[in-house]
């Protein structure tokens, strides 16, 4: 076999991971996105109230789009893995080994930021509910609680899709991770075979 052909060998392997780990995250990302999304508008269109007395911090609304607009970037970046995987596979067009290397730092650096927001935000939002309750007597909340002097307050539903809805994009960005990380290995091989191959 001649080093053109094993070279062509190599990059129609590393071509197959790119497509099918795009593909796959890509894939997986819109169907554990959707959940939430649908869950969120089962909620606020068939709930007969979705408002409550229990105020969230304002920063947990910027957080939550940053997270979403984190889970779009890495939805793109999962297509984009594709989009290279057909660029490998032409000599021509074929990106050097230090920009695939880097297109797949991006992608996971980008979960790192997604799945670092989820967790802040999870925390923020569970500790919330722990104080909320911590505050309630100790022997259960009612549905509507009612106190002499102070105001009504109450934990809704809202709350508990809002945690589901960030685990779910929590699972999201550990799958795009993992994918990105495996690219990441497959490509370093990649490039070290080249080193390897340029040293001989």
């Amino acid at each position: 076999m001649t080093k053109i052909e094993h070279d062509a060998l190599k990059d129609a392997k590393l071509a197959k991971v790119f497509s099918k780990l795009g593909w796959s995250g890509f894939w997986l990302q819109l169907v554990i996105g959707a959940i939430p999304v649908g869950l969120l508008i089962y909620f606020f269109v068939f709930s007969p109230s979705t408002s409550g007395t229990r105020s969230g911090l304002p920063v947990i609304a910027y957080l939550t789009i940053a997270n979403l607009l984190l889970l779009a970037f890495t939805l793109f970046w999962s297509y984009r893995y594709t989009l290279i995987a057909k660029r490998i596979t032409n000599p021509a067009t074929r990106p050097s080994d230090k920009s695939i290397v880097g297109t797949v730092w991006t992608g996971i650096n980008a979960g790192i930021l997604g799945i670092l927001c989820s967790m802040v935000l999870m925390f923020i939002e569970s500790a919330q509910l722990l104080f909320y309750f911590l505050s309630a007597p100790q022997a259960g909340v009612p549905v509507i609680q009612t106190t002499g002097g102070g105001s009504a307050s109450w934990v809704s539903a809202a709350d508990i899709v809002s945690l589901m809805a960030l685990i779910l994009t929590l699972f999201a960005e550990l799958l795009v991770l993992a994918f990105s990380l495996r690219l990441l290995f497959r490509s370093m091989q990649v490039m070290q075979a080249s080193l390897e191959a340029g040293r001989d």
